[in-house]
């Protein structure tokens, strides 16, 4: 019998939702996902100084011998994600998720601009935007902001998604992938209810990822969905056949070592048959229905100031390593 990982990519597209190359290059995902925490943890592993350093180094060569060392780390600040996407791009065959500085999460105008600045330095080393995803968190200002860069071609993902009030408008605003959080609504409730686990078929990220496929199957929009954050492999076999799901090397592990049969419990044919009501998010629709839904709100707010931490200190860890190089 197959293993559940083997099954799982049978049906769904599997995706490596990590910044460890080793652990890529073992999985062998279609995709690759990143975040700051997980490009911070990442550029601390000694086995990638070099790709730190060598951020540094062309950092320093671009702005020249009097340039500070301040303006020297935020230069190598902004290229290292790239600089680890470009070095995943070599072991994958499809797309890496490069994620927008989350301190412009409400900051339309920040956004677009980062956005393509991320573009143009993969296309600088040859790598086309059809390869690239911009993470970008889903508040209405980052929704807002990936529309436009879509129109412009450059495919986004929209990150920190807890409702489907997000879901809606990311659909609506043509969005290529979401990565709606499944591990991180499962958190929120426990902690909210006291209770100590949910079976899988009740968790509640589970739920939300569900009914989320399922709007979307049932009114034909092309934007995918990409379950993320996992805390056990029970989420994972219940969102099977859901269009991506991206898996830390830890749960892809566990997979590639359970047995078992693994059917499908997401399938558009199914969807399209379901009693569903159509809403139309604007604005208005999606702040009064974010203010109504205390996880989503709680757990958006977190979530960006999470990545907003991991950001400084990876400023600090660079300049640091800076300060070693240049002695």
């Amino acid at each position: 019998m197959a293993n559940l990982l083997e099954q799982l990519k049978e049906m769904t597209v599997v995706v490596a939702d990590t910044g460890d190359l080793q652990a890529i290059e073992t999985y062998k995902p279609r995709d690759a996902t990143t975040n700051p925490s997980l490009i911070t943890a990442a550029a601390q592993m000694p086995q990638y100084q070099d790709i730190v350093d060598d951020t540094l180094k062309g950092a320093r060569e671009t702005l020249g011998k009097d340039a500070s060392a301040n303006d020297v780390v935020t230069l190598a600040f902004d290229r290292l994600a790239v600089s680890f996407g470009l070095k995943i791009l070599e072991i994958i065959p499809g797309r890496v998720s490069t994620e927008v500085d989350a301190r412009l999460s409400y900051d339309i105008d920040g956004t677009i601009a980062k956005g393509r600045e991320i573009i143009e330095q993969y296309e600088t080393q040859g790598i086309s935007k059809e390869r690239i995803l911009i993470k970008v968190a889903a508040t209405w200002e980052g929704i807002k902001a990936a529309e436009v860069l879509e129109k412009e071609g450059i495919h986004c993902n929209l990150t920190l998604l807890f409702g489907i009030h997000q879901a809606i408008a990311c659909a609506e605003a043509g969005i290529t992938l979401i990565s709606p959080f499944v591990g991180r609504i499962l958190d929120w409730y426990k902690k909210d209810t006291g209770r100590d686990s949910y079976p899988p078929n009740e968790d509640p990220g589970v739920v939300s990822v569900t009914n989320v496929y399922n709007y979307y199957k049932k009114f034909g929009y092309k934007t995918e969905v990409m379950g993320a954050s996992f805390r056990n492999i029970g989420e994972i076999t219940e969102l099977a056949g859901c269009d991506l799901l991206t898996i830390s090397p830890a749960l892809l592990g566990e997979l590639q070592s359970t047995e078992g049969d693994l059917p499908r419990k997401l399938d558009p044919a199914k969807a399209a048959n379901m009693d569903i009501e159509k809403i139309s998010v604007d604005k208005d629709t999606f702040d009064r229905m974010h203010a109504e839904n205390r996880m989503a709100t709680d757990k958006l707010s977190e979530g960006i100031e999470g990545f907003t931490k991991a950001l400084v200190s990876l400023e600090e860890l660079l300049a640091d390593r800076l300060a070693k190089l240049e002695g």
